[in-house]
């Protein structure tokens, strides 16, 4: 078997392969690559060694069975046998579900994840979208200071158990999405900088030195974070990706590297014939993320929408601090600003950052497809001091209205676990570094963050006590009974409903109409014949919806259509949805 590794700043390369070391050589094709033979096999443990040095994991493994810090592992992915005809899903249409494979259930595996697929089956979501799986320190993390880009965690289940759980997913009708950090490695088991420049000073990020993507050495930077993208949608039949924090990856080449990266997707989409997307994770509202590469834009496929996020959220908590100030002085307001523009920061001044930010999208070229719409997501639940979802701050019937415009609205709806049934567990910031210098970094730098904000030192959870993973797992016990059985049947009702009406799939940012009552708290829009309103005051509202003879399709509370007058007398902390006939 050949074995290949791009050492540039190595002066002599070593292999070792179940126990035997044999020198390598330079590619004389390909400047700074080095390449051996060994006997092998799948599952064979190998690793290189520069100058001399300690063996270390190859940068491009496919599996590392103990850790990151461990050998490597070859691995044959035309040893598995499919069993799901696949043809792929689309984008457009979709509905997504953010699921984390260790707190999923309580055992915390693919295989355990994959028992629990039919549940999604059923609740009508059509993709799955995994928290990162690359290898991380210990059994229990978050997954986003992973390494080794090409490999996956071993505590889930390795390789063979994420393609188990795929599989699952394909027969049921799921696609899968996995969502890849290309911003930043781990600082645990991160050997990249030993063989090359794959980092560098020249930027910085929240995480440190920034990855290369435009310094000396930066093609072959590039060309592993493209070829381990297409990896994961090759040999594990996955759907999409999700790319994390892309305002992260500091690019100054003419073309950037999203641009790239998307290309070689859709490549390789057009050679399977299989529909393969990107999502991406923006802070920037730049619509040349989501515009399409031949209209001068980056070719991302669809790019999460925190700023319907934040209206809603204000709208439902009237919480202002941070970043929320913004949408909570006129919440409704900026709610339908969302809707109807997909940014709330299209140019507006963030008091946040202290600047302006954003620039409007151009609803006649980008469909509302491209934003991904939500309520709840790891970062807006987790980064919180308790990890307190929006079911304990809020009624049932505040919930309730989150659902109907989060699965009503123009956007591609994303749902976080549990959601669905208003899941009474946190979900906390948790990790197990195997280095106590780490760890007791990470603990302190939490709770500092989080004293600053006001919060008590003893109410931010420690994250290395592995009670606060214990508590994160979801109670599969809940959805049986009330009040999450009525809210998982709501949910269920409205997930059905967007498959069934044609308006609610509408690729027209354009048509969504919208009116509310900022001091009444309701609000209510227009897409298409389908109507939506909520009410999030305590109080019943007359709401003026200007639809008579519309037909209730899903109410949370008993509500009549409206009468001749067309006005609509909506429940206090309810939600409706109606088609006009």
């Amino acid at each position: 078997m050949q074995f290949e590794v791009w050492a540039p700043q190595a002066g002599r390369v070593t292999l070792q392969c179940d126990g035997v070391t044999r020198a390598m050589e330079r590619d004389p094709e390909r400047e700074g690559w080095w390449r051996g033979e060994a006997e092998a096999h799948d599952g064979s443990r190998y690793g290189f060694a520069l100058d001399g040095g300690p063996v270390r994991p190859d940068p491009r493994s496919r599996r590392q069975p103990d850790g990151p810090d461990g050998p490597s592992a070859v691995v044959d992915h035309a040893r598995f046998a499919w069993r799901a005809q696949w043809g792929g899903r689309p984008l457009p249409g979709a509905v997504l579900y953010e699921l984390h494979v260790g707190t999923y259930t309580r055992e915390g595996t693919f295989d355990a994840a994959a028992e629990r697929l039919g549940h999604l089956a059923e609740l009508g979501v059509t993709h799955v979208e995994l928290m990162p799986v690359c290898p991380f320190p210990g059994r229990h993390g978050w997954g986003y200071e992973g390494v080794s880009l090409w490999a996956v965690h071993e505590p889930y289940g390795g390789p063979e158990g994420l393609k188990r759980f795929v599989d699952r997913a394909h027969a049921l009708g799921l696609g899968v999405v996995l969502d890849v950090v290309h911003n930043h490695l781990g600082p645990s088991g991160n050997y990249l900088p030993e063989f090359g420049p794959y980092f560098t000073d020249t930027h910085h990020t929240p995480w440190g030195a920034a990855v290369n993507l435009d310094a000396p050495g930066s093609d072959e930077v590039r060309s592993y974070l493209v070829q381990s993208a297409l990896a994961w949608l090759r040999d594990y039949r996955i759907d999409g990706l999700r790319l994390d924090a892309v305002h992260a990856l500091v690019d100054t080449r003419a073309r950037h590297f999203l641009e790239e990266l998307s290309e070689a997707v859709d490549t390789l989409a057009a050679d399977t014939g299989r529909p393969l997307f990107l999502i991406a994770e923006s802070d920037l509202n730049d619509p040349r993320v989501v515009t399409p590469r031949e209209e001068g834009g980056f070719g991302v496929h669809a790019q999460w929408n925190d700023d319907f996020h934040h209206a809603l959220h204000t709208a439902l908590t009237g919480e202002s601090q941070g970043y929320y100030a913004d949408f909570a002085r006129a919440p409704l307001a900026a709610l339908a600003k969302t809707l109807t523009g997909g940014f709330f920061h299209d140019g507006t001044y963030s008091s946040f950052r202290g600047r302006h930010h954003g620039r409007p999208l151009d609803r006649d070229r980008v469909a509302g497809h491209r934003l991904l719409g939500y309520s709840q997501t790891h970062d807006q639940v987790g980064n919180r001091a308790r990890g307190d979802r929006l079911a304990a701050l809020v009624s049932p019937g505040l919930l309730a209205c989150a659902a109907a415009l989060t699965l009503t609205a123009p956007f591609t709806p994303m749902l976080f676990m549990g959601e669905e049934w208003a899941a009474g567990t946190p979900w906390q910031f948790f990790t197990d570094h195997t280095d106590p210098e780490l760890a007791r970094a990470v603990r302190d730098g939490r709770r500092r963050e989080f004293a600053a904000h006001g919060w008590a030192e003893e109410d931010v959870p420690d994250p290395q006590d592995p009670a606060t993973r214990d508590r994160s797992c979801l109670d599969w016990s809940e959805p049986e009974r009330d009040p999450h059985a009525r809210v998982l049947a709501w949910y269920r009702l409205l997930v059905a409903l967007r498959h069934e009406q044609p308006d609610l799939t509408d690729p027209d940012l354009g048509d969504t109409k919208v009116a509310y009552d900022e001091e009444r708290r309701w609000l209510a829009f227009r897409r298409g014949d389908v109507r939506v309103a909520v009410n999030l005051a305590g109080e019943p509202a007359a709401v003026p919806l200007g639809a008579p003879g519309a037909r209730v399709l899903a109410a949370w509370e008993p509500v009549r259509a409206p009468g001749p007058d067309g006005v609509l007398h909506l429940p206090g902390e309810s939600a409706v949805v109606l088609l006009q006939e």
